[in-house]
């Protein structure tokens, strides 16, 4: 099943949407810090809500510990960027893809994008900027569960 991780994320809510639906998927989201926020329950919890105990997180205290782990592991890292031509829809996922979601101020730096296995985008209309992170969370993890046949309770 593919996971879900947040590069140095800036903005507790959409982290906290973002686990919220993930517990609802069952996916793994992997934290990778500094975040720009204490990564606490407390941090977390309005937009977690209840959900959050029922969350599988991973905090990562560095790209270099993820990517050790992520190597370890044999994953592929597929990074959702605006930097990419690439449509998330015209891609094909795999099972053990983990979905990177880049910093909303920022996104990502050359070196971590330059990591990734593959950089993929959402189409959006001309003269739009980015589409709220845990929208294109859900956009993407969506299709990658709808491909690899792993949405939770599917028969």
């Amino acid at each position: 099943m593919p996971d879900i991780a947040l590069y140095q994320p800036d903005i507790p809510q959409n982290t906290g949407t973002i686990l919220r639906l993930a517990a609802c998927l069952g996916v793994r989201v992997h934290i990778i810090e500094p975040a720009g926020f204490p990564v606490s329950d407390s941090a977390l919890k309005r937009a977690g809500m209840d959900y959050l105990e029922r969350a599988a997180m991973t905090r990562h205290t560095s790209f270099e510990k993820f990517e050790a782990w992520r190597a370890a592991s044999g994953r592929r890292l597929v990074l959702l960027t605006t930097g990419s031509d690439r449509a998330y829809t015209d891609f094909r996922f795999a099972g053990n893809d983990i979905l990177l979601m880049g910093r909303e101020s920022s996104g990502v730096p050359g070196p971590v994008h330059d990591r990734a296995d593959a950089r993929l985008t959402i189409p959006m209309s001309e003269g739009m900027r980015s589409i709220n992170v845990a929208v294109a969370v859900g956009m993407t993890i969506g299709e990658a569960l709808r491909q690899t046949g792993t949405f939770p309770g599917t028969p």
